[in-house]
């Protein structure tokens, strides 16, 4: 048999177990007939690649409908469905003052969740190792599930991350502290191992369950204590060289922006400003306030309730949100800043002030400027998603999901 013959069966066969294996991951119970449907393979090859994806494990055969009373007529379809549980991946956000680990099945349902304070005073590369390692092994216990079922983990991080899952050298240390080359403490747990920067991790967050499904080109803008972004253009997300798309220091030398300090500080000094200043509206809840406790939600939450001095300072701070939001525009011509995190629940004041003041100098159209939805887990529920993104590729390059006589051999 020719060279190219015998290379090209084993490439089509693949192709063909890809486009199964992807209609069936999404699907419910299917037949063959809604397989052919779907992907456009003859009946026979479609049987044949069902009955190997089940001989992996990926697959599981159901009684026929005869025997579950659907069906009385003619010979019964088989039936199958995906074998969500045949293995699990994990998704692990690694913040500055928490490490949180979820594990999920394989269409990422949530089996467990744990999370672990850390104080970031006493902080260390090792320290974090531990902790990370630590709250993994007991959300495993708490959903019953073993390392060795693990195919797929994500680990998130407030640092920059090149491509192959480490970050550069920062001036006091910080990066490597927060990312102490997970990439390399966590490649015994599971055959594959991605480091990504939080922000990105929002971003693949809001494309699959949040704000930017269906988008293509937006920002996801992890907006609390500092401004943090992950950029999608062309249904790509950014990287850079060093990991550091999106990396907002830029933002100190934008005027009418200033600094890279998210919404929650520039509310909580626009509210001391307005106590100091006696610029309060009559009878506003914040009058009475200490300006040395005062917090952002504490705001945010008396503008939601109608409270006028607390929407006067969350509309204050639209103007930085809204030069921020220009720059993206002008930069990546995105279609959608996403503003994201825990404080997106509260932004609505913020974002609408942001809206009116959005520069009409920027000659592209601007962006949309939206809250997210996923609340304060945003960066889980990246991990997660970009986790089972991983496992949907190479599942059929794992050794767990090998044909038995391949498991035999090996």
């Amino acid at each position: 048999m020719p060279r190219d013959a015998m290379t090209a069966a084993p490439s089509l066969r693949r192709h063909n177990l890809d486009q199964v294996l992807r209609h069936a991951w999404d699907a419910d119970v299917f037949t063959a007939s809604d397989t052919i449907a779907a992907v456009g393979l003859t009946r026979s090859t479609t049987i044949d690649v069902l009955d190997e994806l089940t001989a992996r494990g990926l697959l599981a055969e159901l009684p026929n409908a005869r025997v579950g009373g659907e069906y009385s007529k003619g010979r019964p379809a088989r039936r199958f469905t995906f074998q969500s549980t045949a293995a699990v991946v994990v998704g692990i956000d690694a913040g500055r003052g928490h490490v949180t680990a979820t594990v999920a099945d394989l269409r990422g349902g949530t089996l467990a969740t744990s999370r672990l304070a850390v104080d970031p005073e006493l902080d260390s590369p090792a320290r974090r190792r531990r902790a990370g390692e630590a709250v993994v092994n007991a959300t495993l216990t708490r959903a019953k599930r073993s390392r060795a079922e693990i195919v797929a983990l994500c680990v998130g991080v407030p640092a920059p991350v090149d491509r192959r899952g480490r970050s550069p050298v920062h001036h006091d240390g910080f990066w490597a502290r927060m990312n102490p080359d997970f990439v390399d403490s966590f490649a015994s747990w599971a055959p594959m191992v991605r480091v990504e920067n939080d922000a990105t991790l929002a971003a693949v967050a809001e494309r699959a369950h949040g704000a930017a499904v269906g988008c293509d080109d937006f920002v996801a803008l992890l907006a609390g204590e500092r401004f943090g972004a992950g950029i999608s253009v062309d249904g790509r997300l950014l990287r850079g060289a060093h990991g550091g798309a999106g990396e907002t220091v830029a933002f100190d030398r934008v005027e009418g922006v200033g600094s890279a300090w998210g919404l929650a500080p520039r509310v909580v000094d626009a509210a001391r400003e307005a106590l100091a200043s006696g610029t309060l509206p009559a009878g506003s809840a914040l009058s009475g306030m200490d300006a040395d406790t005062l917090d952002a939600k504490t705001v945010l939450d008396l503008a939601a309730a109608g409270d006028a001095g607390a929407l006067a300072v969350a509309r204050s701070v639209g103007p930085a949100l809204a030069g921020v939001a220009a720059v993206f525009g002008s930069l990546f011509d995105v279609q959608r800043v996403v503003v994201s995190g825990a404080i997106a629940a509260g932004a609505g004041p913020i974002i609408e002030a942001a809206v009116a003041a959005i520069p009409d100098s920027l000659h592209l159209p601007p962006p949309q400027i939206v809250a997210s939805t996923l609340g304060a887990d945003i960066v889980s529920i990246g991990a997660v998603a970009a986790a089972v993104e991983s496992a949907r590729a190479h599942a059929l390059d794992l050794d767990v999901f090998a044909l038995p006589e391949d498991r035999a051999r090996a």
